[in-house]
């Protein structure tokens, strides 16, 4: 009985071991970059460390630009979609709307991101965004559409919100106070942390959609 169990323990041991690496490019703002911290406390290697720890065998890439708009983004996105790429997260559009883009640009370059993506036969998570209210009514509708029928549209998995991970918190005030960087906009390493738990559930689908495909 105790070999039997030894057996099991060194087969399964074997299975997560032979298990190919995935790669994983994360194509991003500020928020995807790191902004504001130390390089291991960034939301990449925060989310890798993070996935390594439920087992998967992950490499992601830091394709986080500050200050990236949806339009650079798409500019970077066919080389940043190197061979070896079989998952991409788009985190874009915060800075899209700090310069009060057209919503219908906006939805342009991230459709032209999602047709590079098809094309290079990678599977995609899609990051959410919803606009303020100050830019009225129209542009706000306009804006929080656009990621929901994108995902729709290209089979991609969704993510309503980067932030999600802090702003579920029942206590905003504490959650600006605690896990916010002073400029109210990037999270600290704790705050990237929370996100990271929230959102890592979703990217561990992106990868299961990434193996499907490999048949790995």
């Amino acid at each position: 009985m105790l070999n039997l169990a030894a057996a099991i323990a060194v087969s399964l041991c074997a299975g997560t071991a032979g298990a190919k690496q995935i790669t994983i490019a994360a194509l991003g703002d500020s928020l995807t970059q790191g902004y504001g911290l130390p390089q291991e406390d960034g939301f990449v290697p925060q989310l890798e460390r993070w996935l390594r720890a439920q087992g998967e065998q992950v490499n992601l890439i830091n394709a986080g630009v500050s200050g990236d708009t949806t339009a650079g983004g798409l500019s970077r996105v066919a080389w940043t979609l190197t061979p070896e790429v079989g998952g991409l997260i788009v985190a874009l559009g915060g800075n899209d709307l700090l310069r009060g883009i057209d919503p219908a640009n906006t939805r342009a370059n991230l459709d032209a991101i999602m047709q590079t993506a098809q094309a290079a036969g990678v599977e995609v998570l899609l990051v959410g965004l919803s606009a303020p209210g100050n830019y009225g009514p129209d542009y706000k509708t306009a804006f929080d559409a656009i990621y929901p029928d994108l995902a729709q549209s290209y089979g991609a998995l969704y993510y309503p919100s980067f932030l999600k991970g802090l702003t579920d918190l029942p206590d905003r005030g504490a959650a600006l106070r605690d896990y916010m960087q002073g400029d109210g906009i990037h999270p600290t390493a704790k705050g990237v942390a929370l996100i990271v738990e929230a959102m890592g559930p979703k990217v561990l689908d992106l990868i299961a959609r990434v193996r499907a495909g490999d048949g790995t």
